[in-house]
């Protein structure tokens, strides 16, 4: 009887090493996979930074072009404006002129 007393506290014994082992490999599995979940997000945040980083390069220049040609087509206007109000003027002189001269 005390053999087989003895086999249990040696079975128990043995139970809580393999109890001991299994939590500690299961602490490690956790703490390994933590670790590779915070390396992933640590890329997938730089991956995103870049891409974002480089959207907006991409917007800014896209808005650098359209102001650039908003302001050629201003500049065009204007120019097409200046030039009939150069010829309006002459036709006001004109016209004074034959008024001043009492012409039709």
């Amino acid at each position: 009887m005390r053999e087989v007393i003895q086999g249990l506290i040696a079975a128990e014994g043995e139970a809580r090493c393999l109890v001991h082992s299994a939590r500690e490999a299961a602490d490690h599995l956790v703490a390994d996979a933590e670790q590779r979940a915070q390396d992933v997000l640590a890329r997938t945040r730089q991956e995103t930074h870049a891409e974002a980083a480089s959207a907006i390069e991409t917007a800014v220049e896209a808005a650098r072009q359209e102001r650039a040609k908003r302001l050629q087509t201003a500049a065009n206007e204007i120019d097409r404006d200046v030039r009939m109000e150069d010829a309006m003027r002459d036709r006001l002189v004109d016209a004074v002129v034959r008024c001043v001269c009492g012409q039709p």
